[in-house]
């Protein structure tokens, strides 16, 4: 049986949550976000630390507009008003507020 290989985002993916897993209780990656029966995409970390949520949205290029723009989307339809949110560039390995 031949291993599914992974793409670039799905590696950046995984190696930002290894960076962060311990300073969180829970996290959960690719978590699709659906609005009636539409599909509104995924947020690629959800992490938990209490009752505090903080949302990555992970980008192979430095795309800051369209991550903070699905970011707000999320947040939005969620209604996680106060989750803090973060975009990280997987090729310069920057990890952004936004």
């Amino acid at each position: 049986m031949k291993a599914l290989k992974l793409s670039k985002h799905d590696k950046y993916v995984l190696e930002l949550s290894n960076k962060i897993r311990n300073s969180y209780d829970f996290i959960s990656l690719n978590v699709p976000v659906k609005y009636s029966k539409r599909s509104l995409g995924e947020i690629d970390i959800i992490a938990k630390k209490g009752d505090r949520f903080d949302l990555y949205e992970v980008k192979c290029s430095y795309r800051i507009l369209k991550a903070k723009k699905q970011l707000s989307r999320v947040k939005r339809y969620l209604n996680l008003k106060n989750a803090r949110s973060y975009f990280y560039c997987g090729n310069s390995k920057l990890l952004v507020t936004v």
